[in-house]
């Protein structure tokens, strides 16, 4: 479904936050998201509503931390095909009730734990790990799996390979959020570069989370650049995270969501959404921008700090050392 209509629009739209909304409709701090799959499916379906409303073309699923390593720490690593199952279940019942066509995919998170030789976990311990979500996933209605945020080509390759063991295709985000590079170290560049050996192909790559829009969309270049052909995937978190008592709230509004939507577009990402912090109002703006937006052109980084504000962690070639300063509004 996601091939046929990328053949037949230049752009999608993917969803905004899944964690950050959920904080704002009661979760608190240490529950596990996916257990409200079960807990408040209506809540969960909302949530999906409220993005294909706002014109989401892509919905991603409530799962995350969807593998039994993260719900271990919830005492529910028992439950992974269930959780699973209902988080691709509530999004598929929104997803066929819509008054276009939207894709599920099914939201597969990093296992939080470190890959030898750096930490004990296995990549073909991973792959069991992560095909045990995905055949969640798939039993529940997903089209696609969406494996994302991760930081290491081990794990990347791991769940990509679990994907093609239960016959399902998928695209994979990384989250480059230090310095320009994943937490392991990788650049944009190299992850284009790694998936290209995966045994079967993505069919997107992208980043997605990481620090502000800026500096996520410096990263797309990168990975653009390296693979012109490919489809690129932009999933920025709304502005910069900022600590307010005991609460973080994004700096962005609307109008620069909706600035980053058609510099991403310009960029040369195909699929276009947010991330932390990317509410229903957000992806309306977005929407809409994308919606009269002529593709222009490639911008560099200077044209994107002059929009969407300094990077706030910049690559050593921007300057390692230096603090980011942020305009009103980025």
């Amino acid at each position: 479904m996601l091939q046929d209509l990328l053949r037949t629009r230049d752009w999608l739209l993917a969803d905004g936050a899944t964690g950050t909304t959920l904080f704002a409709m009661g979760l608190t701090s240490g529950e596990a998201p996916e257990l409200w799959n079960h807990a408040h499916p209506d809540r969960i379906r909302r949530l999906h509503q409220d993005f294909v409303s706002a014109g989401a073309d892509i919905i991603l699923t409530n799962s995350f931390g969807g593998t039994s390593r993260r719900l271990f720490l919830h005492n529910a690593q028992d439950r992974v095909i269930e959780l699973n199952r209902l988080a691709a279940q509530h999004a598929r019942a929104v997803a066929d009730a819509a008054d276009h066509p939207v894709v599920v995919a099914g939201s597969v998170g990093p296992t939080g734990d470190l890959f030898a030789p750096l930490g004990a976990l296995t990549e073909a311990e991973a792959v069991d790990i992560f095909a045990e979500q995905i055949e969640g996933l798939k039993a529940g209605g997903a089209d696609l799996i969406w494996i994302e945020t991760m930081s290491a080509v081990e794990e990347m390759r791991a769940a990509a390979t679990a994907a093609a063991r239960c016959g399902m295709d998928y695209v994979v985000t990384a989250s480059f959020d230090t310095a320009g590079r994943t937490m392991m170290g990788i650049t944009p560049e190299a992850m284009a570069d790694a998936t290209t050996s995966f045994t079967q192909a993505p069919h997107g790559i992208g980043c997605n989370c990481g620090v502000g829009a800026s500096d996520l969309l410096v990263s797309v270049l990168g990975i653009t650049a390296a693979k012109p052909d490919a489809i690129v995937i932009a999933k920025a978190n709304c502005g910069i995270p900022q600590v307010r008592g005991g609460s973080i709230d994004y700096s962005g509004t609307p109008e620069l969501m909706a600035d980053y939507a058609r510099l991403a577009c310009d960029s040369g990402a195909r699929i276009i959404g947010g991330c932390c912090g990317t509410t229903s109002d957000h992806l309306l703006a977005m929407r809409r921008a994308l919606e009269t937006h002529r593709r222009g052109d490639r911008p560099d980084t200077e044209t994107l700090i002059a929009r969407l504000g300094a990077l706030a962690s910049p690559p050593p070639r921007e300057g390692a050392t230096r603090r980011a300063t942020r305009r009103s509004g980025a």
